[in-house]
């Protein structure tokens, strides 16, 4: 019977151990995500506010949609580049807070 406890104890200890290294590597990885978004979003502002000037200065209305249409097609494959980076980054961040609980599910069968 006290085997029993000491083993519930000693498996309570490493859950919540794993618990623990679980959330750290979520913390980091959502940090992660959210400099990576801080980022995408602040070259999009400077990008299309490079447009708008470009839009303004433009001589003809051939030249405006010229610019409007490499801006449109650059600001898609930016969209598209960056959904695929943060698609990554939460598959990883998934993998590494799984990491952990790992050798207690091996343990369990």
């Amino acid at each position: 019977m006290t085997q029993t406890f000491e083993d519930a104890g000693k498996f309570g200890k490493e859950f919540m151990d794993t618990g623990l290294k679980s959330f750290a590597s979520l913390s980091k990885g959502f940090q992660a995500i959210a400099t990576e978004a801080t980022e995408y979003s602040k070259k999009s502002f400077e990008t299309g506010s490079a447009a708008i000037e470009k839009l303004v200065a433009a001589k003809s209305l051939e030249k405006a949609i010229e610019i409007q249409t490499d801006y449109a097609k650059q600001a898609y494959e930016g969209f598209v580049a960056q959904a695929t980076k943060l698609g990554e980054l939460y598959a990883e961040v998934a993998k590494d807070a799984y990491k952990p609980y790992e050798s207690i599910v091996a343990k369990a069968k």
